[in-house]
């Protein structure tokens, strides 16, 4: 297999042109019905991704080709489901490996839509889960759209390592660059592996364990954010080569979503619907989540008063650590995602933060892309806004568990959130406000 693997990549490094064709067809492979079983898909896509990563092809290619490609393979592996029904079983493969399809089925029947989403990320379940949607009956627009959207973190994920990898090689990185990056993608991975495991199993203070965990993190940076320029100026020069004029505009629109005046208003606009309709627990978590958050972030900025990077020709008028943007949009986010997860099984849970905190990293990154912050600072200040929703959520749930909202007040809540965050960045844009001042 390695010399096979060795092969491929030699002959994709001596003719480029392929590697795009190469790149969809290994993605819709990996998500491809028993095949993606039996195929090292993920390692075929990290060796393809550090090929294109050396200068092939751009990050947004590369990223738009594998979506393509896992939209395809799941386009495929539904169809095959939606012929054969329970025939499936029959199928040669899987009548020597039940097991696999036995699996599947089960964490589809528990876990829903959820599955379709999470176990996108667990490799025996990626290839079948589509197929047991189909089989199973799952209304193909419902299934599409879902797909859709799994597969957009999924080729972020999976293709990204591999990119960063290759182009960092190519580039002439700062001395320590990839000791500290390592040092930092173990903390985030910590992080996140205490708060899944405490949900999953259900721990009493999980919440605590969770904000314990994100401000260790938060703390870890600010000790060590002086120290850290290697790897922020790496990772800067990354991604201002990706830029290009159609990209800055979209940038613009998404990072306005996350402006303070745009934050402000909408946290508001949440928290007077919640005292409205009287959900006094949800509109302390609330409060403490966005209010505490947003005292936090100014308290920090004060203390370190660390200088933004030298992309934009006029200074800003605020300091950059941590970034004001990725708190409040964590802050605000995340808290959405706990008001939608309240009542859910554990899985439930952590699909609804996940998609929380999609749009948030999105407004994260593209201060990054913009200039305007280092990296450490967004990851900073995603750090300060899980912690502090996470011990909000602790401190409204001490005694008893937060309940779920009413439908009607989600009825209420979201077009009014939805309305206020698109009409404040339209107006915003509008007003030409292209340089910023947090």
């Amino acid at each position: 297999m390695n010399e096979w693997l060795d092969s491929l990549t030699l002959w994709l490094g001596n003719n480029p042109e392929w590697l795009a064709l190469a790149i969809v067809l290994i993605a819709c492979i990996e998500c491809l019905a028993i095949v993606g079983i039996l195929i090292p898909g993920t390692i075929l896509m990290f060796a393809v991704a550090v090929l294109a990563g050396s200068g092939a092809l751009t990050l947004w290619e590369t990223l738009l080709l594998a979506y393509v490609g896992g939209l395809l393979g799941d386009a495929m592996s539904y169809a095959i489901g939606r012929y054969f029904h329970r025939d499936i079983r029959r199928l040669p493969v899987l009548r020597h490996n039940p097991q696999w399809l036995s699996s599947a089925e089960g964490y589809f029947q528990r876990y829903g839509v959820a599955s379709l989403l999470i176990g996108r990320y667990i490799g025996p379940l990626r290839p079948m889960l589509p197929m047991v949607a189909g089989a199973l009956n799952m209304p193909p627009v419902r299934f599409m759209a879902i797909s859709m959207l799994a597969a957009a973190g999924w080729s972020v994920a999976y293709m990204l390592p591999g990119w960063a990898t290759g182009a960092a090689l190519r580039l002439p990185l700062p001395d320590g660059f990839w000791p500290q990056a390592g040092a930092l993608a173990a903390g985030v991975a910590i992080v996140a592996a205490l708060g899944i495991q405490g949900s999953l199993r259900k721990l009493r203070y999980a919440s605590l364990l969770a904000a314990a965990a994100s401000l260790a993190l938060l703390m870890g940076l600010m000790l060590s954010w002086p120290h850290l320029m290697q790897l922020d100026q790496g990772l800067l020069a990354l991604v201002q080569e990706q830029r290009s004029t159609r990209l800055d505009s979209l940038m613009v629109i998404i990072t306005r979503l996350g402006d303070l005046r745009t934050q402000v208003i909408a946290a508001v606009a949440l928290c007077l619907i919640l005292l409205l309709t009287r959900q006094w627990r949800a509109l302390c978590l609330a409060i403490g989540a966005t209010l505490g958050t947003a005292l936090a972030n100014n308290a920090l900025k004060a203390l370190f008063s660390r200088s933004r990077p030298d992309v934009l020709l006029e200074p800003l008028s605020s300091y950059s650590f941590p970034s004001a943007h990725s708190s409040a949009a964590f802050a605000f986010f995340l808290l959405l995602g706990l008001l939608a997860s309240r009542g859910q099984p554990p899985r439930w849970r952590l699909t609804w933060l996940l998609l929380a905190s999609l749009p948030a990293a999105a407004i994260a990154l593209s201060r990054v892309y913009l200039g305007v912050h280092w990296p450490s600072d967004i990851i900073a200040g995603a750090a300060l806004a899980a912690g502090i929703c996470a011990l909000s959520l602790a401190l409204t749930q001490w005694r008893t568990p937060l309940p779920a909202l009413p439908a009607k007040v989600w009825w209420l809540m979201l077009p009014v959130v939805i309305a206020v965050l698109g009409g404040m960045a339209t107006w915003q844009l509008s007003a030409g406000l292209l340089l910023y001042r947090y």
